[in-house]
């Protein structure tokens, strides 16, 4: 099924059309999360091209802070070259939890079962006869 799935999908991972435009490009490197980095011709305004295909879902918050420096040509070689190390205190890069159980939600959200606190007296509602 796989061969199947990439002439059909694009919302997970890359395309046959992408696969085949990849031909002759060079791999730069892969992140934590399994994303492959490809670089190779250049685009109209005479940078290199440089691409990501995702290791599951196509999701931009999914490329960690020094691979999108490096797809947007904000350092140019490799982070693993280009960058110091890891800092000990550094936190790894997580996707956008929105839309999942896992999405930040503030004390009295709806979504978390908790009641919104009362007014407090220092609110006055707007009239637009005022």
């Amino acid at each position: 099924m796989g061969m199947l799935k990439s002439i059909f999908t694009w919302w997970e991972g890359a395309t046959i059309g992408t696969t085949l435009a990849l031909r002759g490009r060079t791999k730069v490197g892969t992140d934590g999360l399994g994303n492959v980095y490809y670089q190779g011709g250049r685009d109209t305004s005479g940078q290199p091209r440089r691409w990501v295909i995702y290791a599951g879902s196509n999701d931009a918050s999914r490329v960690p802070p020094e691979w999108f420096s490096w797809l947007h040509h904000q350092i140019d070689g490799a982070p693993d070259d280009s960058l110091p190390p890891v800092r000990s205190w550094e936190k790894p890069a997580i996707a956008n939890q929105t839309g999942t159980p896992l999405a930040w939600r503030p004390p009295g959200a709806l979504d978390a079962g908790g009641q919104r606190v009362r007014a407090t007296g220092d609110y006055e509602a707007w009239s637009p006869d005022a």
